[in-house]
């Protein structure tokens, strides 16, 4: 008899954990089959058909899209730490272009094929070697005419107002930690080239915060996100507000009002 209602027990147990699995697996089907019909692609195709999407994408974009250079040729002093960073960086700014609906070219300068930070690009980031961008040993000063750069950094006094499909805008390759005040404004300065900053100070105010801390130096995927969201929505509070995080010590200004 115990054995009997043992056995009812267990099967009993066995619907349930069964059912429960039924339900997840639905539930996971609809999610999926929802993401598909959102994005109008057939689902057999769906994935063959988006990598397909992205690369004309990008292709496009180097024909005529807006272009984007990242000046890495001050990447000889940085830890390997502050290496590992930036090569994370660059993977999540490869990864929100290739998301774009109106994606930039990309270029690397200055990028040695034997350097420790290419190691790291290839060590951190999957299908590094695949990606859909320039690499090149080149100074960014020497590949582009340079009336066409402008170079983007935070101690610049002139704020961006629009992206140019004219212009190359240069971001420079550094972290954090091995930021020094003014070093690409000088760098581009040495070159005679145009610098601009984002319109942080024009659409933003300073909040208040427990350690008083405010900051324009954001991280070379942040800066791209900004520019990203304005060439596509031709709107800087909105493209603020994507990239400048309220732990930088700054907010829209109409939060405040």
């Amino acid at each position: 008899m115990w054995n009997k209602n043992v056995q009812r027990k267990q099967r009993h147990w066995e619907k349930i954990v069964a059912a429960k699995k039924s339900k997840r697996k639905q539930e996971k089907e609809r999610r999926k089959a929802n993401r598909v019909e959102n994005s109008g692609i057939c689902p057999q195709h769906s994935k063959r058909f988006l990598r397909s999407l992205t690369k004309e994408r990008l292709l496009e974009a180097k024909h005529s899209g807006p272009r984007l250079c990242i000046d890495l040729s001050m990447t000889h002093h940085m830890s390997k730490k502050e290496l590992s960073r930036l090569a994370g960086q660059i993977r999540r700014l490869y990864g929100s272009n290739k998301k774009a609906d109106r994606p930039f070219w990309i270029y690397l300068t200055g990028f040695t094929t034997d350097s420790h930070l290419y190691e790291e690009c290839l060590r951190m980031n999957d299908g590094f070697s695949s990606y859909l961008l320039d690499i090149t040993e080149e100074d960014c000063f020497s590949l582009f005419p340079l009336e066409t750069l402008v170079y983007l950094t935070p101690d610049s006094e002139h704020a961006l107002e629009d992206v140019d499909l004219n212009k190359v805008y240069i971001l420079g390759g550094l972290v954090d930690e091995s930021i020094q005040k003014k070093v690409t404004f000088q760098k581009a300065q040495e070159h005679s080239v145009k610098t601009a900053r984002l319109p942080i100070q024009e659409y933003m105010v300073r909040c208040q915060n427990r350690k008083n801390y405010h900051s324009e130096i954001l991280a070379i995927n942040q800066v791209f996100d900004i520019l990203s969201a304005y060439f596509e929505t031709q709107n800087w509070p909105e493209a603020l507000k994507k990239g400048v995080s309220s732990r930088k010590g700054y907010i829209l200004q109409n939060s405040v009002e």
